[in-house]
């Protein structure tokens, strides 16, 4: 151990060795910001902009404008849904790393990516948007890769217990293959979960407080999601109790949570009109959701994704 006299100003800590005279603090460790992280994220907004353009063929603003209600509660409580899940992500990264309120629109490029272009398109393009713009003692990619996974599987802790509210009226609707599908689906979802938790200290990066707020966040999310749905269709068709449509959101992501059961927007329909009746105004509300968020994706992502382009940093 050396030791040498204390400097003026500096306090002794008991135990540990005291640095060299002269010697300089050690520089942090930071983030290599290599030509790839430069091209990634403009690469991609590049990709989701074609796509948005092309997307354009396939939707009947007219149409979609015809069947939206003209309560502007209806508008405020869609603009809530659709950014809950970037916001839910803004606190999550706001607390990991500290982003600006600005950090809110590479999330929003993030869902966009994901939704029209293929999943965890998003997660590369923030990964690549986080090494160029935030200030890391680390790479990004652990944190990231973190918050994804417990997004997964909080959906899948939701839909198992959701399932057990769920099963005997999927098994109502009488389908001959419903429930050997349902069981492998289930044991798919549990499988995926188990694994995760059995390697958690191998898998996850984070602190385990960390870990544990993300999770909340995640729980959160989704509760707020399934909430304001359930509202947006009530708006849509006030006719139909509030408390039906809460039920029919929760067993809809039930089924979209579930691998191996196909034709799922049938089913979702079946248990629909089984429950409620409203056979052609079900299927005309939800198709008019359908093409309303994704009027919403492609005109935000030609927007967003244009405003990304025109930023792209030239080669030093």
């Amino acid at each position: 151990m050396y030791r040498r006299d204390k400097l003026p100003g500096e306090t002794a800590v008991a135990g540990w060795p005291t640095p060299l005279a002269g010697a300089a603090d050690p520089a942090p460790l930071r983030v290599q910001r290599g030509p790839a992280a430069r091209f990634v994220a403009p690469l991609i907004s590049l990709a989701v902009l074609a796509i948005a353009v092309a997307s354009l063929r396939d939707l009947n603003f007219v149409a979609v404008a015809a069947l939206v209600p003209r309560n502007p509660g209806f508008w405020l409580l869609f603009a809530l849904s659709y950014l809950t899940a970037p916001v839910a992500d803004w606190v999550i990264f706001r607390r990991l790393w500290g982003i600006p309120v600005s950090g809110l629109l590479p999330l929003v490029r993030k869902l966009i990516g994901n939704e029209l272009l293929l999943g965890y398109v998003g997660e590369l393009y923030f990964y690549a948007w986080a090494r160029r713009h935030v200030e890391l003692v680390a790479a990004p990619f652990g944190a990231i890769k973190d918050v994804t996974v417990l997004s997964a599987l909080a959906g899948n802790g939701v839909t198992l217990v959701m399932l057990v509210a769920g099963a005997p009226l999927y098994v109502s609707l009488g389908m001959a293959t419903g429930s050997r599908l349902l069981l492998w689906s289930v044991a798919a979802v549990l499988a995926t979960s188990v694994a995760a938790f059995a390697f958690r200290r191998r898998l996850f990066s984070l602190p385990r407080r960390e870990l544990r707020f993300v999770t909340g966040i995640h729980l959160a999310r989704i509760a707020a999601i399934t909430g304001l749905t359930a509202a947006l269709w009530h708006l849509a068709l006030p006719d139909v109790a509030l408390v039906w449509w809460l039920l029919l959101v929760t067993l809809r992501m039930l089924l979209s949570r579930l691998p191996f059961l196909p034709n799922k927007d049938i089913v979702f329909a079946g248990i629909a009109v089984l429950l409620i009746g409203h056979d052609l105004e079900i299927g005309a509300l939800m198709a008019m959701m359908a093409s309303l968020i994704l009027a919403t994706h492609v005109l935000l992502g030609i927007g967003l994704m244009s405003i990304d382009l025109a930023r792209v940093e030239p080669p030093p």
